[in-house]
């Protein structure tokens, strides 16, 4: 019985890890049927794409900056629901932190190393309150934080509207002034040192999460906060902290991609889709962080080829969205139908009042906390 069940657990592992790769070939595919379609070349149009994104040094690190904030919002979903935290709202965190990592820099008349560091702070310790709100709101009154999330991130983009169109409007226009040169991220290697800073951080927190025994509390009471609780963790502390750390990724993400990429200023569009599209990279790489980073660097590899795959065989960028598109629609079908026997088992257990037939169902559970 139990080499069946290690067998089975094995053998679920195998095929969770392969879903993702299978997802990405068959939305490759599709993709291929409708370039052909339109009567183009799909493998003139993948071989565009490819040299548009990967082709030189400087293209690879144009790539490696349009992945950049979605590596900080993918990690931030990766850490929220690794606790069964479900935060909607790293796009949220992420405007916030740009708009005050630009409000201490132009409010603060910085320049220099001290408005590199204070903006960056600035925006990491902004994100990180932001997620706080809702995770107070959750433990003491109970509210969903699914909803409060989405609404801070409309809170967040109408106070960076009040930010580039009035607080430090660039001469009336709806932006603000460019940060100052000697206060923007350095280059590296053809891109800025957010990149390697956004590597570093999730190979830091995949070392947290599998490696160290606050990783391991994390996990627990995302598996299960029940009986975390009995066990004796810190349920509610732990449920808040990552509320914090989960919105300070995303508020560093903000302030780098403020002070990292051009325009360096705040204007309309700062940020948009960034946060969903983490959520997305987070499901796809099933809450890995290394596994995130990849997801994060083949979007921007989409996008960024996208472009050039356009003007070469003149197919819409669209097509890229739907491309990106199935891949999250297969990934996550892929691993629901992997997990259909416990699910159905699970449900099975629930109408009968009894404990099922088959394996308890090891799927996210959302964190309940008293109040």
């Amino acid at each position: 019985m139990a080499r069946k069940l290690d067998a089975q657990e094995s053998r679920e592992r195998t095929l969770m890890i392969l879903t993702p790769v299978v997802s990405v070939l068959l939305a490759l595919i599709i993709g291929a049927v409708i370039i052909a379609a339109l009567g183009k070349s799909p493998l003139q149009g993948y071989a565009a794409m490819l040299q548009g994104s990967l082709g030189t040094p400087a293209k690879l690190a144009k790539t490696l900056e349009r992945a950049c904030p979605l590596i900080f919002t993918g990690l931030c979903a990766v850490f929220a629901y690794k606790c069964g935290v479900f935060n909607l709202g790293g796009e949220g965190q992420f405007i916030m932190g740009g708009c005050v990592c630009a409000s201490t820099i132009f409010g603060l008349h910085l320049s220099g190393p001290a408005g590199l560091v204070l903006g960056l702070v600035a925006g990491i310790v902004a994100g990180g309150v932001w997620g706080l709100l809702p995770g107070v709101l959750k433990i003491t009154r109970g509210l969903n934080e699914m909803i409060t999330t989405i609404m801070f991130n409309y809170i967040a983009m109408y106070f960076m509207e009040f930010v580039f169109k009035n607080l430090y409007s660039d001469n009336g226009l709806p932006k603000t002034v460019a940060v100052p040169d000697s206060s923007r991220l350095p280059g590296v290697l053809g891109t800025h040192v957010g990149v390697v800073l956004a590597i570093l951080l999730a190979i830091f927190l995949w070392y947290l999460i599998f490696r160290t025994s606050f990783g391991f509390k994390i996990r627990a009471v995302g598996m299960n906060p029940v009986a975390s609780k009995v066990s004796g963790f810190p349920v509610r502390r732990l449920v808040l902290l990552t509320f914090i750390m989960s919105g300070a990724i995303a508020g560093m993400g903000g302030a780098v991609e403020l002070m990292g990429k051009t325009p360096y200023r705040l204007a309309d569009g700062f940020g948009s889709g960034f946060g969903f599209d983490g959520v997305a990279i987070a499901l796809i790489a099933q809450l890995n962080p290394i596994a995130a980073l990849f997801v994060a660097i083949l979007f921007g590899v989409l996008s960024t080829g996208g472009t050039m795959m356009q003007s070469v065989i003149g197919v819409p960028t669209a097509i890229v969205d739907i491309i990106r598109g199935l891949i999250i629609i297969f990934a996550i079908a892929g691993m629901a139908f992997i997990k259909l026997p416990q699910i159905k088992s699970f449900i099975e257990s629930r109408l009968t009042g009894g404990a099922g037939k088959g394996a308890p169902v090891d799927t996210p559970k959302k964190t309940e906390v008293e109040a």
